[in-house]
């Protein structure tokens, strides 16, 4: 299978090229050049365990690498999570259900894909020689899940960016706190978006990017949302077979990656009804799917900080699909949003979204009322999925993060503080980090400077 840009202007790659370009070199993301149906495929899934599922999906998209060690990567992949199901779903009470994604060694949804897109960038290196140097941003928990996942990795050192004081004490630890000398944390004063367009410029910098073979693991990663896709699937499977297409995914959403990913699950042919864009008070996307524009505001921060977004980076992915696979139309309208935040969509389909958002001061509520009817404890973030959960069928609420993330808005919602061993011997450790002006020159010096 290739992989192709949604701006049209880059050639089609294989599987392992694409993931090792990150960013297509026009600027745009890559998508499959033609999406597979998977409907008569998955029946055979059931009852299959994560890993097993996971190798089944990848192996459509991953021909060029040979199933064998594709077979090796997933479960290694896999094998350090905390339960044997990696991905548990439990009904909590009526027809809501809980998806647990935060078994993976950095407590975060973000594991599924970034293990394993860690032990691809070993793979290919082992196989084809050279180094790469792995950059990206962070809102919160890609950063410690990337860093796990390549943690002491040769030939390989990766730089991330997240905002200064604007993510949770232990989210800053788990990256901060390593010790490994192939990591490289950066502070940047500013935004989430203020990160993420330095690090999309500098992928935009081709002659810098050759130089010092640039790779990404945020979501712009094709790899990272393929992996994603996989626990949709599983969680479907996991419903009686006559509900699986009346089923809701209600999914926190930041940068648009996670609910995409089950979205092209969907594409593809798994049964579902709809997907629910469950924002914070940062709600570009919450107005998105009300009104049809597409325009930024203000980051304000918050008590979910890994959904502090304006800027969503795998809208483009959508946009994409939306446009019929326009690419001349994609390159018009991110270049007119990146000049002015903002686009109006006529005639806007929402393909499937409806939206909900939830203001800090619901957040706590939430997070008590569900402790209350069911004796689950929810993190912040998991907690916006939790507004409005009428109407029929399945609802299968996305839960992003480990709640021991976010001691002291569950310890004031609910009267206990969660905790969790593999954080709280962060704790005693030494932070290191690198703290910087959001500027993208200063970024471009540092990676210079400790690049391999």
């Amino acid at each position: 299978m290739k992989f192709v840009s949604t701006r049209g202007e880059s050639k089609a790659l294989s599987f392992s090229e694409a993931v090792a370009e990150g960013l297509a070199p026009d600027g745009g993301l890559f998508v499959p050049q033609t999406m597979p149906d998977i409907s008569r495929k998955i029946d055979s899934w059931e009852g299959l365990g994560y890993a097993d599922l996971c190798f089944e999906f990848l192996k459509i998209f991953a021909t060029d690498i040979p199933e064998a060690d594709l077979r090796k990567l997933v479960d290694r992949s896999y094998r350090n999570f905390d339960d044997p199901e990696i991905a548990p779903m439990r009904r909590l009470f009526g027809d809501v259900y809980l998806l647990e994604l935060y078994h993976g060694p950095t407590l975060a949804f973000k594991d599924f894909a970034l293990q394993l897109l860690g032990n691809l960038y070993e793979y290919l290196l082992e196989k084809n020689g050279g180094r790469i140097n792995v950059i990206g941003a962070t809102s919160g928990d890609t950063g410690s899940a990337a860093i796990s996942g390549l943690l002491g990795k040769k030939n390989v050192n990766i730089f991330i960016l997240f905002p200064e004081g604007r993510i949770s004490p232990l989210q800053e630890r788990q990256m901060c706190c390593t010790g490994a000398d192939n990591v490289f944390p950066i502070a940047v004063r500013g935004t989430f978006d203020d990160a993420q367009a330095i690090v999309k410029d500098l992928f935009g910098d081709v002659e810098f990017k050759a130089k010092w073979n640039l790779s990404a693991v945020n979501s712009i990663n094709l790899a990272r949302i393929l992996a994603q896709c996989a626990y949709y699937i599983y969680a479907s499977l996991k419903l009686p077979k006559a509900e699986r297409a009346k089923a809701t995914f209600i999914v926190p959403t930041g940068n648009f990656g996670n609910v995409l990913a089950g979205w092209m699950a969907h594409r593809m042919g798994m049964p579902a009804a709809g997907f629910r864009v469950a924002t914070n008070q940062n709600d570009i996307l919450y107005r998105l799917f009300k009104t049809g524009v597409y325009e930024v505001g203000d980051v304000k921060p918050s008590c979910a900080p890994s959904m502090d977004i304006q800027v969503a980076s795998n809208f483009e992915r959508f946009i994409y699909y939306l446009e019929g696979e326009n690419s001349d139309k994609v390159r018009t309208i991110m270049s007119e949003f990146k000049k002015k935040g903002r686009w109006n969509f006529e005639n806007f389909n929402a393909g499937g979204f409806s939206a909900s958002k939830m203001d800090d001061a619901e957040i706590p509520a939430a997070i008590r009322e569900v402790y209350e009817k069911s004796g689950a404890v929810i993190d912040p973030h998991t907690a916006c999925g939790f507004k409005d959960l009428s109407g029929e069928g399945a609802k299968i609420v996305l839960s992003t993060a480990h709640p021991a993330k976010f001691p002291s808005i569950i310890g004031q919602a609910i009267g206990v503080e969660p905790v969790s061993p593999a954080l709280e011997k962060l704790l005693d450790r030494e932070l290191v980090k690198e703290v910087m002006d959001a500027d993208k020159e200063l970024v471009r010096k540092y990676v210079e400077t400790h690049g391999i």
